[in-house]
């Protein structure tokens, strides 16, 4: 995967900038309003993304682009992502307050006055944003490869600056995203969605009927996400009786999948609470040899998705 990142102070021109390195370079430009949108699509316009719930979301998005596209993405934050994929490139642009001031006189013809005081607003805007979003103000050297001053320098001048660093670091050879790794990034991004309870624009609500624990919803909410079918707690089944037939003590599964015909137990960390729990999905599975139950930490939900495929309903962008 071949990734340009470009972050620009205001008034800088960053999205400029971007368009002319993602035209020489032939990679496909995501820009700061395409990027929203595909969070709405994806998400829903009305979707919660402050705290840390933005960073996965973009992650899914990005994500996905990358299986088909080389890119070059001209938005606030996105230097914090992919930061153990070799074949990124982050690129910082700024410039001195006057030419930034002034930059903004001309794109929107405004008097020096103005201009400084819309520069003001743009700034705070962004440091909320990037709080908000990132939970830092401001974005620190060290996460940037290359810095361009743009006091000097047109953007057709930092588009080549950015072409040569991309070629010093092979990025043009690199291959697409695959879809493992893809699938990958997305099941960690929905597990940290799911959290928050953020699903799929169109998806069914959560059912919220008395979760006995939190796991439990989460994993509700990662059934939601990847559009599983499921139904919580729907059968109890005796597992102990008295002389007379009567039912001492049932074990009811946390959930039932029914596309896979699977009931599905969760488990907590807390060996005593796993210990008994083993027990009565052992004694459940020898008196009912026909039903197909699983025990799941909560990290083994991956494996789920992963070996019936049920990753693929997660919709394209």
């Amino acid at each position: 995967m071949a990734l340009i990142t470009i972050t620009a102070e205001p008034g800088c021109r960053g999205e400029e900038v971007a368009r002319l390195a993602a035209q020489t370079l032939s990679f496909e430009l995501v820009t700061q309003t395409r990027l929203e949108a595909l969070l709405a699509e994806e998400f829903g316009a009305a979707a919660n993304f402050s705290g840390r719930a933005f960073r996965p979301a973009l992650l899914s998005i990005l994500a996905r682009l990358a299986t088909q596209h080389h890119l070059v993405v001209s938005a606030r934050g996105v230097e914090h992502l992919f930061k153990n994929f070799l074949g990124v490139l982050r690129v910082q642009v700024v410039a001195p307050e006057f030419r930034r001031i002034g930059a903004l006189m001309l794109d929107h013809r405004l008097d020096r006055p103005a201009a400084k005081r819309l520069l003001r607003e743009l700034e705070s805007r962004e440091r909320a944003e990037r709080k908000r979003r990132f939970r830092r103000a401001t974005a620190p050297p060290h996460l940037f490869d290359l810095v361009l001053n743009a006091e000097f320098l047109e953007a057709e001048h930092m588009a080549e600056l950015i072409r040569t660093a991309a070629a010093a670091r092979d990025l043009n050879e690199q291959g697409l995203l695959s879809a493992a790794a893809d699938a990958q990034l997305q099941f960690q991004a929905r597990l940290e969605l799911s959290r928050y309870g953020i699903l799929p624009a169109g998806a069914a609500a959560l059912k919220r009927s008395g979760f006995s624990h939190p796991s439990e919803e989460i994993f509700a909410h990662l059934l939601d996400f990847y559009r599983i079918a499921w139904e919580y707690e729907p059968h109890s089944f005796p597992i102990q009786w008295d002389k007379d037939g009567k039912a001492l003590e049932a074990f009811t599964p946390d959930f039932y999948l029914p596309e896979v015909d699977m009931y599905v137990e969760l488990t907590t960390m807390k060996q005593s609470l796993v210990t008994r729990k083993n027990h009565k999905v052992k004694l459940l599975r020898e008196i009912y040899p026909h039903i197909n139950i699983q025990v799941f930490y909560q990290k083994d939900f991956q494996n789920l998705v992963f070996k019936y495929g049920l990753g693929g309903r997660v919709a394209k962008v």
